[in-house]
Formats: structure tokens, sequence, C-alpha cells
């Protein structure tokens, strides 16, 4: 696929949420990368420059022209992900030079690192589609695939901080459910720990704090104040959710604020979750229930039992942890954000689904869910895109072939697409679900460009040969399989002759060829199978098979309004 941005951080980001599908392991991915390299595909590990006497640019060019010849055995870091070893550097010089580009070339370094994660680390890859947090999908690439020397917490914190904010930047329209959120404010808690006020690391929490307004009680903190209420404010700040999160820089008066939303836990034996607010005094007695004034503020980041693990502000003068017990000493009570009230349900199902077959008829069924799913490709008609799934207005696009990247199940605008190379769309951002009218299609005789990539000789072979992109007409579809769609190029751009991913294809042309023609009928309330065949001249049986690589679910009996079928004759 082409790279799709303006910078190298947007074209990583959309390359890899194509590849990955989840928002937080792109995340954890491109904060580790920013630590490696700052998303420079070019960069040479800084110690090794004067060492070589190369600059990043120069030591590229020189690869490439083949006047710096020890690139595999020199030991220096490079590229995006700081390839090192030997063995990784050879492969990644061979799989550029094989696709006939620089070997500091962005496109091709992402190509090969998912090459890397495909064949020799599965499990960070299968982690990295399936992460909750984005701390989770961070430390499996810094522990299980760049494997520094120091995979200390303080690096894991500090590298999910990174991801963090890629996560905030670009998938903070999707609504969260309640314990995403939760875990959103301790992750971008600790992208805090080890600020400290000896070198002057802790004034950017000030600075967050004192930048948003109305400031409480109208006092701007200054760098010698006490700072844990004010490194809690600037977290929800942070966060987007000062409404239920309420921003002080005082332990008394924040504790008010959560009585006055009524979300104050006066109960010291209280078992807290992540993301509640916790108080201390340091003069409790430990006898009955303190109700003493606050000395001290943290956000609860993980409970085990009756373990707690706090992260505080002005902890001995840095941002640290603490480890708690429940109903311990010194605790004063908790402040409680509504989360719940900002979040989306936790259901997986994104809705219910109100099935009105009737048994051999054919009759349609009514899916009030989620009609779609992250990486489907979809027939986008709409002319409008937005920023985030909740903006009020919108840029102007063109309608086509697109990819569906996130979902925010009841949003305003639930579908955030990226226009698929050659599809003649031009969107980029959210979308109604309005504009969206079925999934793409593909039959027998479609022209279509090849990506590049592998192909096999069978549509379920664990191994394949790689060729370069290219225009290619599918002459055989094994719905459900591996790699569903058989391709042979048409012309010598390509030399695809197999069978191929889904992902791989794109751009189908209309014109096929003679002897297979088809025709597409979108499902409209009161549809049947049967008189949709009756309609077209053809076969309930042969529209099934048609089907169903694109909708697994259809049968004889089952089909959802607002689906595009492919009509075989």
């Amino acid at each position: 696929m082409s790279l799709t941005g303006s910078t190298n951080e947007q074209k990583i980001w959309n390359y890899l949420m194509d590849k990955l599908g989840n928002a937080y392991g792109v995340a954890g991915l491109m904060g580790n990368l920013y630590a490696e390299s700052a998303l420079n595909p070019q960069n040479l590990q800084n110690s090794y420059e004067s060492k070589l006497g190369y600059t990043d640019a120069t030591y590229t060019a020189a690869v490439d022209n083949g006047s710096y010849t020890n690139f595999v055995g020199d030991s220096a870091g490079y590229g995006l992900a700081q390839w090192t070893y030997s063995t990784r550097k050879a492969g990644l010089l061979s799989y550029a030079q094989g696709k006939g580009k620089s070997v500091g070339d962005l496109e091709m370094q992402l190509e090969y690192l998912m090459k890397e994660m495909q064949e020799g680390y599965a499990s960070v890859l299968t982690t990295l589609k399936n992460a909750a947090t984005v701390l989770a999908a961070s430390n499996a690439v810094l522990t299980k695939y760049e494997r520094p020397a120091d995979q200390s917490t303080s690096v894991q914190t500090k590298r999910a901080g990174y991801g963090q904010t890629y996560y905030d930047k670009y998938a903070g329209g999707t609504t969260m459910t309640e314990k995403e959120l939760r875990q959103k404010v301790a992750n971008t808690a600790i992208g805090y720990l080890g600020c400290k006020e000896s070198d002057g690391s802790h004034k950017k929490i000030i600075d967050i704090y004192n930048a948003h307004k109305p400031l409480a009680r109208g006092y701007a903190v200054k760098y010698t104040d006490a700072w844990c209420a004010t490194y809690v404010s600037a977290i929800a700040i942070l966060c987007e959710i000062t409404d239920i999160m309420p921003t002080e820089c005082g332990c008394d008066k924040m504790i008010a604020l959560y009585k006055n939303l009524g979300r104050w836990k006066e109960d010291d034996s209280y078992t807290p979750s992540v993301g509640d607010v916790i108080f201390y005094d340091w003069d409790d007695s430990g006898v009955g229930d303190n109700t003493g004034s606050s000395d001290h503020v943290g956000i609860v980041t993980a409970v085990s039992g009756t373990s707690v693990t706090v992260i505080e502000g002005n902890k001995n003068d840095a941002v640290g942890y603490r480890s708690m017990t429940v109903n311990g000493k010194y605790i004063r009570g908790y402040g409680l954000p509504n989360y719940a009230s900002k979040a989306a349900s936790g259901s997986s199902s994104g809705g219910t689904s109100t099935d009105t077959s009737t048994g051999s008829t054919g009759s349609t069924s009514t899916d009030t869910g989620t009609a779609y799913s992250v990486g489907d490709i979809i027939t986008f008609t709409g002319t409008t895109h937005y920023t985030s799934a909740a903006a009020t207005t919108g840029k102007t696009c063109k309608a086509g072939r697109a990819k569906i990247t996130q979902i925010s199940k009841g949003a305003k605008h639930p579908y955030h697409l990226i226009a698929e190379s050659g599809g003649g769309s031009t969107v980029y951002g959210w979308v109604d679900a309005a504009d969206i009218s079925g999934l793409a299609s593909y039959s027998v005789g479609d022209v279509v460009q090849f990506a590049g990539g592998k192909h096999y000789a069978s549509a379920n072979a664990t191994s394949g040969s790689t060729v370069k992109a290219g225009p290619a007409k599918i002459t055989q579809i094994s719905s459900g399989a591996k790699h569903p769609y058989h391709v042979i190029h048409t012309d010598n751009t390509s030399a695809v002759y197999g069978w191929v991913d889904a992902a791989d294809i794109g751009a189908a042309s209309t014109s096929g060829t003679s002897g297979s023609t088809s025709k597409t009928h979108t499902v409209g309330k009161g549809d049947t199978l049967s008189a949709i065949a009756s309609k077209y001249g053809t076969t309930v049986a042969k529209i099934v098979a048609a089907n169903k690589s694109k909708y697994s679910t259809i049968t004889a009996n089952y089909i959802v309004i607002g689906w595009t079928l492919t009509i075989p004759q």
C-alpha cells in the first residue's frame, strides 16, 4: 500500500493501523520507535556518527551506492527500529535491495518491520493486535522485539508515555469503555514518572495546570509550591475529563469538590479501582475512620487483592509510586471520578440484533448494531469527513473505496475511514454511518491492483514467495480461505501468479472480461434471497456462494439490510 499522510508520524500511524487494526497496539509500537529513532528511517545511532564519520544522510547514501560495505557488521543501530544485530541488518538490506529501494526508505522499513513480526515475533504481533492498553502493547515491543539493555520500569513507563501521546492524538475521538478510560488516566499519569524538582522537569506539570482556565480560586501555582494536587489536576486536564475529575491545587479543596459532585468516598476500607483518586492524612492514628485534614493525594494505577499501587506527584519532590494496602494507615478517603458517565458500554457487541428471518423464506435480518468491523473495505458514498467522532463541522472529500480503521460505537460519526489507493475517494477521517453503502466487493474477472507481497501455491499455504506490486486479474475466489484470491498479473509490472491475501489487493476495475459478468444489489427492507434471485435470473445458492467471502454469516435464510450483494449470472 502507498503511505498516506503529510508527515512521517501520520504515515506510520496510518500504515500500522491498516496492518494491526488496534490503536493501542499501534500507539505502543510507535512509542518504542520514537524512543529508538524519533521516527526517522535514516537515523544512524548517535554514538556511531563520530565513530564512523557519517551523518544520517551520508551513511544512508553510502550504503545505497555501495561505497560503504560494512552495514551488516558494524553493530551500529539504524532506521526506525534501530536494527543492530548483523542478521537483522542483513535482512533489512536484502529486503531493500529486493524492493529496489533505499535502505532508509520509510515504506520499505515499515514493510520489513511487519515481515519481521510475522515471521519471527508472532507473539508480539498477536499482542499488538489485541492489546487493551498502550502499556501492554509497549511492553511487548520493548521486552520481546526491541530488547534494549535497559528494560527497567522507568524505561517501560517512558516508552508507554510516548505511545499514549500518539494514542491521544490519533485515537482520542474513539469512545472508550469505563475500563479503558480508567486505564488511560493511569497511563497518562505514569507517563510523567520520574519528573522531579532537582532537574526542573516537574515544571511542565505546573505549566499544564496553570494553562488551564479558569484557575481554581484564581491562583497560579508556583514552581516552588507543593504540587501533588496540581499533578492530579494536570492529568485530568490532559485526559479532558475535568468535569468528572475536578482541578485544584489543594487537597482539602479538592475533597470539597468531590463532595459537591457526590463522588466522595469517606470509607477508608473501600477497595479502590484504577483511576480512583486517593487522599492521605499523615496524622492518621490508624484507629477508626480518618476524618482529619488531607496532606497528600495520588492516582490509583493498579489493584491486586488488598494491595494498591498509587502514583503521586511531589512524592519526595518527584513523581513516584507508593504501595498501600486496603484500609491501610494514613488513608483519608477517595475521590471517585464518574468514569461511567463518560464511557461507552463495555459490551463487545456494540448493540442488539433483531433477526426477523422466518425459516426457509429468506426474509431479511434487521441489524441495529455496528454493521462493519475494523479492516473492512467499504464503499463510501458521502462527501464530508470529520476530525473526530463527535465533531460538529467537517471538510469536503470524494466518495469511493475506503478502509475502516477505527469504530466509535454510538458516536455521531462512528466510522474512521482512510481512502484505498486507486479507489477514487479522498476520505481521511470520521464519517456518518449513512455514508457507507456496504462492503466493497470483488468478483472473478475483476482487474485489481496487487499491493506487493507474497503469493502462494494454494489458498491456505503457510509459506509463499515475494513479488512486486502491479495490476492483476482475479481468476479464482476461495471464500473464507487464508489467501482468498487467486490473481494473475496483467502486465510486466508484477510477476504475481498465485493466491494472495485480501489485504493485498485494491481498486477493482468494473470492466472484467467476457464470460464473467455480475451485478450488485443492496439489500433493502423486505428483501429475500429468493426474490432477489428471481429478479436477476439466478439462484439463491449462487448468490450465497458469491458473497460468502464478504459476509460470512450469509445463508439462504439470512441477509442483512445494507449488505451489497454480488449477483452472479
